[in-house]
């Protein structure tokens, strides 16, 4: 999904070189999973701050000042929740007003179901439609999808709020969690689920943001917060192999720089 960095290559004489190769294999494999494993949260958290930059964009086509253009100031507050730098903020909205030239940024919705029948709906933030259009039809028809019209999807979900949180304290007990819930509900959670150290909530459309920062200074980390497209009708996965397919499918997809969210109507029980 993401492009590694490549190690350099480390050249000496013959007698160096074997004694660096039979001293260090262990170490440089270590320091080799160090680089891939922040060259994969470099590319992840470069798209985040595509996908901001883009809905800033969007938002201050309707105009540049965050206080009378309510749309642009939550996403700017969006922005900062997930630390993309104000140089990025302030120049997505000089794009949007116009002030610096370039194509028009649009956001729209396509369409498939994925391997298993799985409904997914795919948010696309792009200042080219057709060529959008194009790369997704076709990474859906590689990875095992068919293309459908978002209207014969769209009705299976539901517009909410959405946090999903993680603790590295993953044996929370249950006194701790029933605790938790009730003081969410109390900021407006509509539903909740917990496992494996994963917090999901789901809200109204405008209660996400009081939930992340609840959360957020209660130790939690924040891996993604917004609205979202919250499945009303779902269908069952019940084997691996099938499942396996399906993130293959939403991996590829969600390749295309121009595709900022996959949602799924999956409930995954392999």
């Amino acid at each position: 999904m993401y492009i590694l960095p490549q190690h350099q290559s480390l050249r000496s004489g013959a007698g160096q070189a074997i004694f660096f190769l039979f001293f260090s294999m262990s170490g440089h494999s270590k320091w080799a999973n160090i680089r891939i494993r922040k060259g994969a949260q470099d590319a992840k958290r470069g798209k985040v701050y595509t996908k901001h930059a883009k809905l800033i964009e969007i938002a201050a086509q309707h105009g540049p000042d965050p206080i009378s253009n309510a749309s642009l100031r939550a996403a700017i507050e969006t922005a900062k929740a997930d630390n993309v730098p104000n140089a990025n903020i302030d120049r997505a909205i000089k794009k949007g007003s116009g002030e610096l030239k370039g194509e028009r940024m649009e956001e729209f919705m396509l369409a498939a179901l994925g391997p298993g029948g799985v409904a997914c709906l795919i948010e696309c933030l792009s200042d080219n439609h057709n060529r959008t259009l194009s790369n997704v039809k076709l990474a859906i028809s590689k990875n095992g999808g068919t293309w459908t019209d978002s209207s014969s999807v769209l009705w299976m979900f539901e517009r909410k709020g959405q946090v999903v949180a993680t603790t590295e304290d993953s044996a929370q007990s249950t006194e701790k969690i029933e605790t938790l819930e009730l003081e969410l509900i109390d900021f407006g959670a509509e539903d909740f689920s917990y496992g494996d150290g994963v917090l999901r909530v789901v809200t109204s459309l405008q209660n996400w943001a009081p939930i992340r920062d609840f959360l957020k200074k209660n130790g939690w980390n924040i891996e993604s917060a917004g609205l979202a497209y919250v499945p009303t009708q779902k269908t069952i996965v019940s084997d691996v192999a099938t499942a396996e397919k399906l993130h293959a499918f939403i991996d590829a997809v969600e390749e295309d720089e121009d595709v900022s969210e996959v949602h799924t109507n999956a409930d995954i029980t392999a």
